[in-house]
């Protein structure tokens, strides 16, 4: 068994997975929404304190599996500098306690590896993650072959939703909010541009689109929210099919995975669905409780790593807040 800790941002969480089945029999998160929510987003330093509080409680519950860990996993990159100190550190308590091996995961890895939660892995895949810190698209042959073909030049996906829920004073998270508010709303109200739309450039960017839809809530009143929030939605997401339709002209996808905390966007992978269908590719979806951050994702990820005997000392593993991949 190995038990796996995450906390790159907001949620404190911990799992624990069979090494030989990939089952997962044990996992707690504990959120952190409430208490970040009259802040219209994430505090760090808060987050780190919620951390430092929450995770020995969790870990306090898994006492009885102990004398059957084989290894310790943590997210120990990309996110929060502060919150991923507080994993690590508990990470490492625990490898010297137990005298057992420390495993550092990927946490981009980890939202790939939500997919196959008590499964088995699928490659190669197209995969596009979808979250409040990125949005890329990458190719996935293997868990040491991963290739990022197009990224944000500036805001995210979902940090776009959560500052524009933020305008409207919809509260922390906005992604949830935003949908809602969408549904009852007209999606071609607002003649929001696609942005990126006439460079061919495979590359995303949302800083823009969020200006005009900030201009627009400054012009509007509160009743003409639900048709901002649904136009926003629609142009955010046309921005994406727009750049993977170019992307799949030269490589059209076979296996294709949309991942992430903003993955359970149900428009999103509505529109997704659309896009793949002339090319009858596989749609993978992690299942809507694991597309936000979560422990038993870092633990499937860990499982192949400790297959692999990817360990790293004590004194050797770090924290990194910016990913490589």
């Amino acid at each position: 068994m190995i038990l796996s800790i995450e906390s790159s941002c907001d949620d404190s969480a911990i799992s624990i997975t069979e090494i030989a089945t990939n089952k997962l029999l044990f996992h707690k998160k504990i959120s952190q929404e409430l208490e970040h929510s009259v802040y219209g987003g994430v505090v760090p330093e808060l987050a780190a304190r919620l951390h430092a509080e929450a995770l020995p409680k969790i870990l306090a519950q898994c006492e009885p599996y102990f004398q059957e860990l084989k290894a310790v996993a943590v997210t120990s990159s990309p996110g929060l500098a502060v919150t991923l100190i507080e994993g690590v550190t508990l990470a490492k308590a625990v490898s010297v306690a137990l005298d057992i091996p420390l495993i550092g995961v990927n946490h981009l890895i980890g939202h790939i590896y939500s997919l196959f939660i008590e499964k088995e892995a699928v490659f190669p895949l197209t995969v596009l993650l979808v979250s409040g810190g990125h949005t890329q698209v990458m190719e996935v042959n293997s868990l040491s072959d991963i290739k990022t073909v197009a990224k944000s030049m500036d805001d995210s996906f979902g940090e776009s939703f959560d500052k524009v829920a933020k305008m409207m004073g919809l509260g922390y998270p906005g992604g949830p909010a935003i949908e809602r508010l969408a549904q009852e709303g007209d999606r071609k109200k607002y003649d929001f541009t696609v942005p990126l739309l006439r460079t061919p450039k495979l590359a995303f960017s949302y800083s823009g689109l969020k200006n005009a839809v900030r201009l627009a809530v400054e012009k509007s009143e509160e009743k003409d929210y639900k048709d901002i929030a649904a136009s926003f939605e629609h142009i955010a997401t046309k921005h994406l099919t727009h750049k993977l339709k170019k992307y799949f002209a030269t490589h059209p996808p076979k296996n294709f995975a949309i991942v992430g905390g903003a993955s359970a966007n149900l428009y999103l992978r509505s529109q997704i669905q659309e896009l793949l269908k002339p090319y009858k590719a596989n749609l993978l979806l992690s299942d809507l409780a694991y597309c936000s951050d979560n422990a038993a994702m870092i633990g499937r990820v860990a499982v192949e790593m400790y297959k692999k005997k990817m360990f790293t000392s004590v004194e050797d593993l770090d924290i990194t807040p910016k990913s490589n991949i």
